[in-house]
């Protein structure tokens, strides 16, 4: 296997995700992720500014009535190409496997300005791994494709630092290049098509490397987990029969989940969601707080298995 680490003979522990050089890999970015990690600065955080700058200039303009502003947000999702310098995700189902990045971009466009206005005009869609719990073809793979190209300036100035740390990368017959990429502009909220970026070149393709946590099997924001849990969970309560001892009986998940109308899909997530928001519940944030409790839970358990 031609890991980063094995291609360049770097020995010891390394920051960044060892992936296979010459092939993808079924790892994928998760902003959620580096959200709950928050390391390592600054690259998390400029990480972050990108995909919140990006994620609140398409909702300002899902809520415009400027037919400009609105032809403007379905053209900034229309901008991705397959970031495969990472090396990440499967290309057969990611951007090329699913008609392209016009297709995709229409689709999150028209779903965040029909089935979920409401739940951005309230402010319940907040972040843009929030995209992937309710859009119907977006999931692990279109998600970890989108972070990457929106968070691509954070990431190239990572491997920077990774190139400047270890002296493998220029090592030899071993080169860097320069080139020009398209990334996203926090500051200009826009995409710069020009982007500088020095990059470690591999068998005459260019590597970006990511940093250690950020990228997963599975999504932690992942909506197969949020219908099985919150969704299912808020059902639950709202179907509750309270018995004449005060308790309340519940109907097993598994046995919800094959009623009309609870079934797992999106269709289901979209109609719980905005039945729980009519009732004050916001389960995205619910689910939100869930997540995080289980991330710091294997956190600890990974440390003091250490």
């Amino acid at each position: 296997m031609a890991t980063v680490r094995n291609h360049y003979q770097i020995t010891g522990p390394v920051p960044f995700t060892d992936v296979d050089v010459s092939k993808d890999n079924r790892l994928f970015l998760d902003p959620h992720a580096i959200r709950l990690s928050h390391a390592p600065d600054p690259f998390a955080s400029e990480a972050l500014r990108c995909a919140d700058t990006f994620f609140e200039e398409i909702t300002r303009c899902v809520l415009s009535t400027s037919p400009v502003d609105r032809a403007h947000g379905l053209d900034l999702l229309q901008h991705f190409c397959e970031p495969w310098e990472s090396r990440l995700g499967m290309s057969k189902f990611g951007f090329s496997g699913h008609g392209g990045a016009d297709d995709i971009g229409q689709v999150i466009w028209d779903t965040l300005t029909t089935d979920l206005d409401a739940f951005v005009r309230v402010g319940l869609l907040r972040q843009l791994e929030d995209i992937a719990l309710f859009v119907d073809g977006v999931d692990r793979d279109i998600t970890s494709d989108i972070a990457t190209r929106i968070m691509f300036k954070p990431l190239a100035d990572f491997t920077a630092d990774q190139v400047n740390r270890f002296a493998e990368f220029t090592a030899g017959d071993h080169i860097v290049e320069t080139y020009s990429k398209q990334a996203w502009d926090p500051d200009r909220l826009r995409w710069n098509d020009a982007t500088r970026v020095t990059l470690p070149v591999v068998n005459g393709k260019p590597l970006l490397l990511v940093p250690d946590g950020w990228a997963r099997r599975t999504l932690l924001l992942a909506a197969p987990r949020f219908w099985g849990t919150t969704v299912l969970g808020f059902a639950q309560l709202e179907r509750a029969v309270t018995l004449a001892d005060g308790k309340q009986l519940l109907t097993q998940k598994d046995v919800l989940g094959k009623q009309p109308g609870l079934t797992r899909g999106r269709a289901t997530i979209r109609r719980v969601t905005a039945e729980a928001l009519h009732k004050d519940h916001d389960l995205v944030a619910a689910h939100k707080r869930f997540v995080a409790r289980q991330w710091a839970r294997a956190n600890t358990a990974r440390t003091e298995a250490a």
